[in-house]
């Protein structure tokens, strides 16, 4: 007996310290990154920013998939699919861990129990912008332009279910406007058409429509933002137009599949860190509009669970439904 007791007790420790054996080799090899949206959007900007210190930090290149498609559903069941070894991350928003599985919840993942939140990383305002050919100068004449246009106008975003098109949904329903909705695999490809002026209104993360608006080639009306930005300080938040339950920043995060290890998680949580320490990273992520968040793995797991809460109700008070 004391034998087998001896034999459990090397056993057990053998199993405790191969972890941190293993978390120390991590990683050995590069680790894909995948953005489940096109290229050149905020998501992907984000991603490609904090990608490259990452690698450098780990010792192994950090590289962007891009996985668009299905309002970021797609890229989001590849990372749930994914073995959990830390060798596929995706990157959370709000689109993939709260807007799609609200509005669909056969979507094929849960939000909450499929994946291991790591870090957010940051946190962005939205900004509801139009072409300058669009007949307003600013929020006032939109609503009134659109009241007297009911349906002659289209709103583009990144995907049917995203939180761009979630949250469009909403303000048309509580600001009683009607337009039609043109869904891309991206925000990319949508801010792209807003541009050429194939949509006329775009719901967009500031900081893939913030170059545009500075250049003249869009007009921002109003921002999810908990007030006027710097970069844009003649433009009303939502909560001044008196519909605050449209303002809510994005957030972008890194997770992995359910079951990654801790050390695993702890290893890519405190690379992000000293990443996010070097003052040009923090500086090109600002430079965009985002906050650096930065925060831990349990925070960023309840932050998740707050977010699809908020989305579900969304969808059922709305009666909101995919197309």
């Amino acid at each position: 007996m004391h034998r087998r007791n001896l034999l459990l007790s090397l056993a057990a420790l053998a199993s405790n310290t191969a972890l941190p054996a293993r978390a120390a080799g991590f990683p050995d090899r590069p680790i894909k990154l995948i953005v489940p949206f096109a290229a050149g959007g905020t998501t992907d900007i984000v991603a490609r920013v904090v990608a490259d210190p990452l690698g450098k930090v780990l010792g192994q290149p950090v590289v962007v998939d891009n996985r668009g498609g299905a309002g970021g559903a797609v890229g989001a069941i590849e990372v749930m699919r994914a073995p959990a070894d830390g060798y596929t991350l995706g990157v959370a928003t709000v689109s993939t861990t709260a807007a799609v599985p609200a509005i669909n919840p056969k979507i094929g993942f849960d939000p909450v129990a499929d994946f291991t939140p790591i870090i957010n990383v940051a946190a962005t305002p939205n900004v509801l912008a139009v072409h300058p050919s669009f007949p307003a100068r600013n929020y006032q004449e939109f609503v009134a332009e659109l009241k007297k246009n009911p349906g002659k106008y289209s709103h583009a975003s990144s995907g049917t279910g995203s939180i761009l098109h979630l949250q469009m949904e909403l303000y048309k329903s509580l600001s009683g406007t009607s337009m039609t909705h043109i869904p891309y695999r991206g925000s990319g490809p949508a801010l792209n058409d807003a541009v050429a002026g194939q949509v006329h209104v775009i719901f967009d993360n500031l900081p893939s429509a913030l170059p545009h608006i500075q250049a003249g080639k869009l007009r921002a009306i109003v921002v999810a933002a908990p007030q006027r930005l710097p970069v844009l300080p003649d433009v009303p938040t939502f909560k001044e137009v008196g519909l605050e339950a449209v303002n809510r920043m994005a957030y972008y995060g890194l997770l992995g599949p359910k079951g990654l290890p801790k050390e695993v998680v702890d290893k890519i949580h405190d690379g992000v860190i000293e990443a996010l320490r070097d003052p040009g990273v923090r500086q090109r992520i600002e430079k965009t509009g985002s906050i650096v968040i930065g925060n831990t793995p349990e925070q960023f797991a309840e932050q998740i669970k707050a977010e699809i809460e908020v989305y579900r109700k969304v969808v059922k008070d709305r009666g909101l439904k995919l197309d």
